[in-house]
């Protein structure tokens, strides 16, 4: 089998995409709380995206949709779609699980003791309408990672240490199939926002996965950043290969992080945007660090996969011009337009989880082709709602028609078995 190579695994937008504003301290999803959302353009955006890596010559993968309003989780809370409290509705219909970079903590092969890739599926209970995404994700985990000769897949860190996944977990290596060295970023406070990732659920992670004590590393969060809507690491720092590229103020001890990092990593490379360069609200608010920091291949350099946001920031962009002129690792930028998530709380990275696999060991029903993303761009077309307001959850026929959208792209994708 040939090497392994980072895939980038996003995650299909849902056709029950919408602005619930469920998210507290995702400053985005609170401002956006009750306006119009549009499904169809949203899952658009994202394929579009897909198709520009697959354009770069990057390895690329997908996720379906979870079933949507989650019936049996309404169920076990003595509920139903009709009946519920507006909120438990909501969060019933939430497509977070668009947001693949929380699906799984990944540790790949060259990392772990068996020589296999390990994913620990997220529990996400900090937020109601995520807590209830796991066995849907799980179930999609065994199905793509189900050869038992490269892949480990666990279940989640059980309560009450919540995990919000590979959001929170950064992996610095030579190449992507050199053992790396791993840092595990948790919270402790956001001030008026819940810090997301427990060290705990980081801790237990890294054992699950039989990591070298001397290759990890568990960073603290930086509280001002969690409270200035850095609910995530990966809304302020973001690592690939041997490039950490992060904002001056995202962790609580940062010379203790990089002396660490140099430590593990002597070959390490540190490019830190300055706070009177880049305010920590400017970053959070144009996602500049929610971007796919990717090789290019053919030894071109690292590109930043950035929202069309970050150009549109003045302060933003003519940072980055001015960093990419320059001798650094990071050579080009790559705006793409998924404003529908980034309404929402999420730009490019969200949509993402990276896997450092050989993709012929993966199921292939989960890898994209320009062919297959045209099929499934058809079919998001044809069925996905044109647009959702908070205040149609109620209604039987959105129920309809969300549910028919998803049976009928997994019908597509030879996916089937994960219809209910």
């Amino acid at each position: 089998m040939s090497t392994l190579v980072e895939i980038n695994f996003d995650g299909i937008i849902g056709p029950s995409h919408n602005y619930a504003g469920l998210s507290v301290g995702n400053i985005a999803s609170s401002t956006n709380a009750g306006e119009t959302a549009y499904p169809r353009e949203a899952a658009l955006q994202g394929i579009a995206k897909m198709r520009h890596n697959l354009d770069l010559g990057l390895a690329q993968g997908f996720f379906m949709p979870l079933d949507r309003p989650n019936i049996g989780w309404l169920k076990s809370l003595g509920t139903t779609v009709d009946d519920a409290e507006a909120h438990i509705r909501a969060a019933s219909f939430s497509a977070s699980s668009m947001w693949a970079a929380n699906a799984a903590t990944i540790s790949p092969a060259p990392d772990a003791p068996d020589g296999k890739c390990h994913l620990t599926v997220a529990n996400l209970q900090t937020m109601p309408h995520r807590s209830h995404e796991w066995p849907g994700t799980l179930a999609q985990l065994k199905l793509a990672f189900a050869n038992g000769e490269y892949f480990s897949v666990h279940a989640p860190v059980p309560s009450p240490f919540g995990d919000e996944g590979a959001a929170n977990h950064m992996r610095l290596c030579s190449t992507h199939d050199a053992a790396g060295v791993e840092i595990f970023v948790y919270g402790k406070s956001g001030g008026p926002f819940p810090a997301r990732q427990h060290i705990e659920a980081s801790k237990a992670v890294a054992r699950k996965h039989g990591l070298d004590h001397d290759r990890v590393i568990f960073a603290q969060q930086a509280e001002i950043a969690i409270a200035a809507g850095a609910f995530h690491n990966d809304v302020v720092a973001v690592a690939n290969e041997r490039v950490l590229f992060t904002h001056e103020q995202a962790f609580e001890q940062p010379e203790a992080l990089y002396g660490a990092i140099r430590k593990a990593m002597p070959d390490a490379e540190i490019v830190i945007v300055p706070a009177n360069k880049v305010s920590l609200e400017d970053a959070i608010k144009s996602y500049l660090f929610n971007a796919q920091l990717v090789t290019l291949p053919d030894g071109a350099g690292m590109a930043l996969i950035l929202p069309t946001e970050a150009r549109e920031n003045d302060a933003v962009w003519s940072y980055l011009t001015d960093l990419v002129a320059g001798n650094g690792p990071i050579r080009k930028l790559c705006p793409v337009d998924v404003r529908q998530s980034m309404a929402n709380g999420g730009g490019p990275a969200c949509l993402r989880l990276r896997v450092v696999a050989n993709p012929e060991a993966v199921d292939q029903r989960f890898m994209a082709t320009p062919e297959k993303l045209e099929e499934i761009a058809k079919v998001v077309a044809e069925y996905w709602p044109e647009a959702i307001n908070p205040d149609q959850l109620a209604g039987r026929e959105l129920v309809g028609a969300i549910s028919k959208a998803r049976h009928k792209l997994l019908e597509i994708c030879g996916l089937t078995e994960l219809d209910r």
